[in-house]
């Protein structure tokens, strides 16, 4: 099982999106995210904004989150040992918006905790794996983990 010793594992990272506005209207984009290893896609959209959701993640699989509409913030956490993570792993706080086309990729190994931080927002989802294919899916109550945020990555 992957761990946080292993040498492959790969690091969440904001791909930054854009706007173009014309007299038209405007066209939002992201010229740097390759969607082709993309299997699936869903949108969640929490019930307020004092739900969090996880803590939740995957061994193998990958993720990457888009704000389709509000704001979320999303704190990612590489797992050491999936029976018994360490209680107090680095945790890294993602805030990601609507205004442009920003993905935040979650690589295999880690899971994640989703905070909707206005009312109505909706996060697209898009996974690499189709449904009930890798069985990797674990969960831990929120409380299990201690929050110690090491570090920001704001888009706008």
């Amino acid at each position: 099982m992957r761990g946080l010793d292993d040498e492959e594992i790969m690091q969440p990272e904001l791909i930054k999106g854009g706007i173009y506005k014309d007299e038209r209207g405007s066209l939002k984009y992201n010229n740097d995210f390759d969607a082709a290893a993309i299997k699936r896609f869903y949108i969640i959209e929490n019930r307020d904004t004092d739900f969090v959701r996880g803590w939740q993640g995957h061994e193998i699989e990958q993720r990457w989150f888009s704000a389709v509409s509000g704001s979320f913030s999303i704190k990612l956490m590489a797992i050491d040992n999936w029976q018994q993570p360490a209680k107090d792993l680095p945790q890294r706080n993602f805030t990601i918006h609507a205004g442009e086309l920003d993905i935040l990729y979650c690589p295999p190994g880690y899971v994640s905790a989703i905070q909707a931080l206005e009312p109505g927002s909706r996060l697209l989802v898009m996974a690499d794996y189709l449904l009930n294919v890798t069985k990797d899916e674990h969960r831990y109550p929120l409380e299990y983990f201690v929050s110690n945020d090491q570090q920001s990555a704001i888009s706008s």
